[in-house]
């Protein structure tokens, strides 16, 4: 098991160091507060997990094997995507009103409502994160390929590929938690209104561009 492990590991590093629509949306939640970033996390892990277990089950075979369902699921994505993204805009677009002080000012530590700057519930969070990742296909597909490459042959695959989703998904709650940490140190000068505008600027235009690729990649 940990001749498995270990090269396991190294490769879950390496996904999570590749830049996605979930490492935005984690960046994102964690400039309105830690416990907003880490709920994000925690939603897009589970689902994780969720194509994990259904990889495990052989279910994305057939999302793979059918163009209809795939193209539901991928247009489906790039809507929740663009919707992300639309958001985001429009909180920039919020940040240069006259709320924009105070928003700052409470992220910095001086008090304030948690609506009154836009913060999302823990649930809202949370739900973000975990559709965000079930309305990717390429999730689906890669957790297909990616988990049965750490089966030893001979090996009982459908526990084994279970553990191993579970290893995958607490694996990254840790890797991306220290993303969660890091924007929490920042949180002082991101707090800024012109900063956070510009961040959220940013994360937004990358959401939609996510989105419509996504829509166009057939």
């Amino acid at each position: 098991m940990l001749s498995t492990l270990l090269p396991f590991l190294g490769a879950c590093l390496l996904v999570a160091m590749s830049p996605g629509p979930s490492t935005v949306l984690i960046i994102r939640n964690s400039l309105h507060s830690r416990r907003a970033g880490q709920m994000t996390v925690l939603g897009n892990e589970t689902g994780v997990f969720v194509w994990g277990v259904v990889a495990a089950f052989g279910l994305t075979a057939l999302l793979a094997a059918s163009q209809l369902a795939y193209d539901v699921l991928r247009f489906g994505g790039a809507a929740v995507l663009i919707v992300f993204g639309v958001q985001a805009l429009r909180a920039a677009r919020h940040e240069g009103g006259p709320d924009a002080a105070g928003a700052g000012g409470y992220a910095a530590g001086q008090g304030g409502d948690a609506v009154a700057r836009g913060e999302p519930s823990p649930w809202r969070a949370y739900r973000a994160g975990l559709l965000l990742n079930l309305a990717n296909p390429k999730a689906a597909i890669f957790a297909m390929s990616f988990l049965p490459q750490f089966v030893p042959h001979g090996a009982p695959q459908l526990p084994l590929m279970v553990t191993l989703a579970a290893v995958w998904a607490v694996f990254e709650v840790g890797y991306y938690s220290l993303y969660v940490g890091f924007v929490g140190r920042l949180r002082r000068v991101l707090a800024r209104a012109a900063v956070r505008r510009r961040l959220e600027q940013v994360s937004g235009g990358v959401l939609v561009a996510l989105g419509v690729r996504l829509a166009l990649d057939g």
